[in-house]
């Protein structure tokens, strides 16, 4: 991963004197709650139903295990025990005090790691697919681009106050595990064909109260225009996006009031002006490279194949390793999921306890990295294949070896009301339902892959617009309803979820999702996806169904 140099250790050591200054002087009245808002929110600071909430940079998801244990001891120190992951790969403190952020802060900068930029208009953590550099269907590794990014994007003068949050994802591979296609801009690395590896350049993309998908403005970039390509784009939105409005003011908005055709006029001219100076030398992408070289791996690993005698004997650790495990591009080793999914828990949750298990996990078995992910699990990305077993009975141990991931019940599922202001409706306690009539491990397994993504307001964190199954918390006087949502996907198919009918009562949204579970076991042929069924027969024969007595 990653190390910083002299240079990025003191900016953000002066960034944390910078704001211990600016919240003490807000704490002693010399600054208003307007004037502190915007300083606080430049440093992930959101002001939550309870109190203040922290999140904290979790660049395209890379973790070591000195940065694991440091969150468990801030979990511990300045929390109440745990954290939370989310869907931009990074992490969140929902019980900090506001007058101990700064040493959170200062605790963060020791092992390189800070929450500069993770809220406010500006350019946001770049997010990238969690298997990367490993995985078996890349083109290229995409971390050195993803850094290459984050260098840009950082304290960038020109982009500091913009319209509204932009946010940019980046995938190396045939399937896309990043939502590129939902970004302000994603870029995805493909070769043309004269055998040259680029960057196919997608824009306008979004969730929230209007998901849109990307549209393709560039379908080949030279790598070496990756950054005036993108300055040129983001100058265009900086000049002409919406300040009048937020619910208008994100570049998806401006993309189609303007049309794509013309955006992409406007943001070749602003390229052209600026193209050449802002190349970017071989000798840059190769210093990045250097930073993200493939680990010491056994060479011999394949050799042992004492796993295969576990699944054979053991039937719960085979099927943790037929849905929790996927495989590694170096024979004799596999990518594993730790599920934060286990049935007793908000998903996405961890405690202090639980990171150091992790951290201590991940320099066992994994090189000592850890991976963050889209659907808030984590990934141990290099465990040798004679380890699994001994590993699972580890995970196991601390409720982390649930094998549910691609499952029901692997759910995306953002604070709702037990935390977040902004919030209409619960979220946490929905998922415990709906993780209590899905109890039976085999139909979970029998059903197979099924994405529910649940959000709290129409902010849409927990991205439930493209949810195989989407529920978003509405407010009907004061009372908590749920709308549904079927078909979307995030995806290489990317799709919106077409809405199912009217909203549903909070105390009958848990069944009427395993209603729509079970029409799909009517409805499906055989091996037939869940989303591949919806597509076929469409949401009718759901919608009869879930609202039968209404």
């Amino acid at each position: 991963m990653y190390q910083y140099n002299h240079n990025d250790q003191i900016l953000i050591e002066e960034r944390v004197a910078q704001f211990r200054r600016q919240t003490e002087q807000f704490l002693n009245g010399e600054i208003s709650d307007d004037g502190y808002r915007n300083l606080r929110l430049r440093n992930g600071v959101y002001i939550q139903t309870h109190g203040p909430m922290l999140r904290v940079a979790v660049p395209y998801g890379i973790l070591n295990s000195k940065q694991i244990q440091k969150l468990a001891y801030i979990a511990r120190t300045y929390d109440k025990n745990f954290c939370h992951i989310t869907t931009r790969q990074n992490v969140q403190y929902n019980w900090p005090k506001l007058e101990q952020i700064p040493d959170i802060l200062a605790e963060l900068a020791k092992v390189q790691m800070h929450a500069i930029q993770t809220s406010g208009n500006c350019m946001r953590n770049t997010t990238s697919d969690h298997l990367a550099g490993v995985c078996v269907d890349e083109i290229e590794d995409p971390r050195p681009y993803c850094e290459l990014i984050r260098q840009w994007t950082t304290l960038h003068p020109e982009f500091d106050f913009l319209p509204r949050k932009f946010k940019i994802a980046v995938s190396g591979s045939r399937d896309d595990r990043a939502a590129t296609q939902f970004h302000d801009i994603g870029l995805h690395l493909v070769e043309n064909t004269a055998g040259e590896i680029g960057f196919k350049v997608l824009v306008g993309g979004g969730l929230g109260r209007t998901p849109v998908i990307g549209q393709v403005i560039k379908p080949f970039l030279e790598k070496k225009h990756i950054l005036s390509y993108l300055e040129a784009i983001l100058r265009i939105y900086n000049l002409f996006g919406r300040r009048d409005n937020k619910y208008k003011a994100r570049i998806k908005i401006l993309v189609k009031e303007e049309t794509l055709e013309k955006f992409n006029e406007m943001v070749e001219k602003e390229w052209l002006l600026i193209r050449d100076e802002l190349e970017v030398s071989d000798a840059r992408f190769e210093a990045l490279k250097s930073h993200f070289v493939p680990f010491n791996y056994d060479t011999k690993a394949a050799e042992d194949n004492t796993f295969e005698q576990h699944k054979h004997e053991n039937s719960a650790f085979a099927k943790w390793m037929e849905h929790n495990t996927v495989a590694h591009k170096i024979a004799g080793y596999q990518i594993v999921f730790l599920s934060l999914k286990h049935p007793q828990t908000a998903p996405g949750d961890l405690t202090a306890e639980q990171l150091d298990v992790i951290a201590d996990l991940a320099d066992r078995y994994s090189f000592g990295e850890v991976r963050s992910t889209h659907r808030q699990n984590l990934v141990l990305a290099d465990v040798k294949q004679s380890d699994l077993f001994a590993l699972w009975q580890s995970l196991e141990a601390e409720n982390l070896a649930t094998p549910n991931i691609g499952t029901a019940t692997d759910m995306i599922c953002c604070p709702g009301l037990d935390f977040c202001s902004l919030a209409n409706a619960g979220s946490i306690g929905i998922a415990k339902e709906i993780n209590e009539i899905l109890d039976d491990m085999d139909y979970l397994h029998d059903i197979g892959d099924v994405k529910i993504n649940m959000s709290g307001c129409m902010n849409g964190c927990a991205h439930q617009s493209v949810g195989h199954i989407g529920i978003l918390g509405v407010d009907k006087k004061g009372v908590e309803w749920y709308q549904i949502t079927l078909g979307g996907s995030s995806s290489n198919e990317a799709a919106i979820g077409e809405r199912l009918g009217p909203a549903v009562a909070k105390h009958e949204i848990a069944s009427a999702i395993g209603i729509i579970l079970d029409v799909y076991v009517q409805q499906r042929l055989h091996e037939e996806t869940f989303l591949e069924t919806v597509n076929r027969v469409g949401i009718d024969p759901f919608k009869a169904k879930v609202y039968a007595n209404h």
